[in-house]
């Protein structure tokens, strides 16, 4: 049977990363995108001008204060510097509804750099996905997050529509 495990097993050779090193955060993100809240998954890194952007005019601490019934994960990725820290100093990472993780591949190389996650191309970023009940809804794939945008998504992507 092939499954995103055994997928990205394979995607990660060659990369000189051990499954144990790189599998627990995508398990763990797969865990928490499987809930009925809206489940918002964020790759960005500190190095980025678009994620520098998103972040100096508060719209990510802004967004996620106005969306407390969704999950917010920011996956720090191709970056050696903390997230958490970078993020901090925008006012992000104390909220109930946010999570940060630093994926372990901190590579920019081409052929060693983390180029998919759960089984799904990551390409650019930043990249922000949009699950429900394990199901990606929406992807915004290309570049800095246009929040009006982002907030229509989100409500489009909940259970019920009014």
């Amino acid at each position: 049977m092939i499954t995103w495990r055994n997928v990205l097993a394979l995607l990660c050779l060659g990369t000189g990363l051990r499954a144990a090193e790189w599998l627990p955060i995508e398990t763990q993100v797969a865990e928490a995108t499987k809930s009925d809240k809206v489940t918002i998954v964020h790759f960005w890194a500190t190095w980025c001008p678009n994620c520098a952007a998103e972040q100096a005019k508060g719209e990510w601490k802004a967004f996620i204060e106005a969306n407390p019934g969704a999950n917010v994960i920011f996956i720090t990725v191709r970056d050696e510097k903390d997230g958490a820290a970078a993020l901090a100093k925008y006012g992000i990472g104390s909220q109930k509804n946010f999570t940060h993780l630093q994926h372990p591949n901190a590579s920019r190389r081409p052929d060693t750099e983390m180029t998919s996650f759960m089984g799904m191309r990551v390409g650019w970023i930043p990249a922000t996905w949009i699950f429900r009940d394990g199901r990606l809804r929406f992807a915004l794939n290309y570049g800095r997050v246009r929040f009006p945008i982002l907030q229509q998504l989100v409500e489009d992507a909940q259970p019920k529509w009014n």
